[in-house]
């Protein structure tokens, strides 16, 4: 099956602006051999939360979850057979950053990695799980493509899950606007992507990491976009910069 015929051709239209946007600050695009398959309160305790962005849906029953590294509580989150993080990982971790080296942005929607920060050392899995703690916590672990996948499955599939895990506010909201529902808790941000010194997509996009390579110098991430409903897949340079939900194991 063709990319297209596979996407549909808004979603393509939506990889092909992917792929500009990546050239634009010097990011490796997208292959052709992507597969598309495709949280209640206000801030989480502790630390200031991992990103205690406060965006979370109040009728949700949280848990949560102290990092023993720097002592950051998380929100956490079921969704079908999965706990997930329901914020991004904010772990300064070297080679990390924060979206325009802004701290606010850190506080909002977490740290951005590379994949090799991301993985720390670890082998590209496409298991469920995943069997990678990497940049995680003990109990924790980078997501697979798969575990994504049964994520996206259980809101919905690709073409809707977009809307059931984004966050209800925090999205650009400009005409064409695509509100989330949060229906889950995943309270998903648009934290947008770094690529070296340059930064794009804060507001209206969110990229996450999985533990899956796409051969040698790609692996695969999701994102959701401000004006869409879905969550699509595609592969990028591992260089890139993206935020990372860790998984409980």
């Amino acid at each position: 099956m063709s990319k297209t015929s596979k996407m549909g051709a808004k979603a393509f239209m939506r990889w092909v602006g992917t792929v500009a946007i990546g050239i634009a600050v010097g990011m490796v695009g997208c292959g052709g051999d992507d597969n598309p398959g495709g949280g209640g309160g206000n801030g989480t305790g502790g630390n200031g939360g991992g990103g205690g962005h406060g965006f979370f849906n109040p009728n949700i029953n949280y848990g949560s979850f102290t990092d023993s590294r720097d002592g950051k509580t998380y929100r956490t989150v079921q969704i079908g057979t999965q706990t997930w993080m329901a914020e991004n990982l904010n772990f300064n971790a070297s080679g990390s950053v924060c979206y325009n080296n802004s701290p606010d942005s850190c506080a909002k929607y977490g740290r951005l990695y590379d994949w090799e920060t991301v993985m720390n050392g670890a082998s590209s899995s496409s298991s469920s799980p995943s069997g990678v703690q990497g940049i995680c916590p003990v109990g924790w672990h980078v997501p697979s493509d798969a575990e994504w996948e049964t994520l996206v499955n259980f809101a919905g599939g690709s073409s809707t899950a977009g809307t059931q895990l984004k966050s209800t506010t925090g999205w650009n909201t400009n005409s064409g606007h695509v509100p989330g529902t949060d229906s889950f808790g995943f309270s998903a941000l648009p934290g947008g992507f770094g690529y070296g010194s340059n930064f794009g997509s804060v507001g209206s996009r969110g990229y996450w990491w999985s533990a899956t390579e796409n051969g040698a110098a790609g692996a695969r991430y999701r994102v959701m976009y401000w004006d869409d409903s879905g969550v699509n897949t595609f592969w990028v340079s591992k260089a890139s910069l993206n935020s990372v939900r860790c998984l409980q194991d």
